[in-house]
């Protein structure tokens, strides 16, 4: 996923140009401190205490130019209104957030507020319409029948540090549909300009499952699907960039 952001942010905004980065949900901070090393200014916002001790300190092993680049707020990305001003930002992140939010059109229009015009909105959120998948291949049929209608808000997970992907979610957390976060974004003027799937061949792996010696072809494969359809239509997850008008 990170190749897939790094590809919009190189397509969309001038060679070299220091962009403005806000990582809503930023977990212990793997994407965000990713792009404070390419030389973004960064700021992550995370409600989490623990993941904001992670981030502090991984960051504090960093040079102090890198440290200097990025920013770890305290707060829950429902209220940028509160801590930012409208286009504030070039580039906004929220990966594997709206999962845990029960209703999030009013986070979505609030992060394309402090969106600056032609910002880059980037999210990561679990494929409402695969949600059979993953039961189905393990031969779990009536997890098979259940995913086709449950799109639920239930409880929450966290992510993991893999690249800021979250930790696979379960049958508790809430999914979207793409049709209908393509009229979301349509709505607070950030329309959706591309979209990837993630985890199309992956997600049955057992967790814990040791890393294949091959993992440069499983990756070229994972990207190749997540670029083609029908594939990246029933990836578990799915990264959207919408563009601000």
């Amino acid at each position: 996923m990170a190749r897939q952001l790094e590809e919009q942010i190189v397509g969309r905004f001038p060679v070299g140009r220091r962009l403005r980065v806000l990582d809503v949900g930023m977990g212990r901070g793997t994407q965000a401190l990713r792009l404070a090393r390419a030389g973004h200014q960064v700021t992550g916002l995370e409600r989490d205490a623990a993941m904001i001790a992670t981030a502090r300190e991984v960051l504090a092993g960093e040079p102090e130019g890198i440290r200097e680049r990025m920013r770890i707020m305290e707060g829950d990305g429902r209220d940028t209104g509160v801590h930012f001003l409208p286009g504030s930002f070039d580039v906004v992140l929220c990966h594997g957030v709206l999962m845990h939010v029960e209703e999030p059109d009013a986070l979505l229009a609030g992060l394309a507020r402090v969106l600056a015009p032609g910002g880059l909105l980037s999210l990561l959120v679990r494929n409402g319409d695969a949600l059979a998948m993953r039961p189905g291949l393990s031969g779990d049929w009536a997890g098979a029948l259940a995913g086709f209608d449950a799109v639920s808000p239930l409880p929450r997970s966290r992510t993991d540090s893999n690249g800021g992907i979250p930790a696979r979610p379960g049958p508790d957390v809430r999914a979207d549909r793409l049709k209908t976060l393509t009229a979301t974004l349509a709505g607070i003027g950030a329309p959706l300009h591309t979209w990837y799937g993630v985890r199309v061949f992956t997600d049955t792996a057992a967790d814990g499952t040791d890393v294949p010696d091959d993992l440069e072809t499983l990756l070229a494969a994972e990207e190749r699907a997540g670029r083609t359809d029908p594939y990246r239509g029933v990836a578990a997850l799915l990264h959207l960039c919408g563009v601000r008008g």
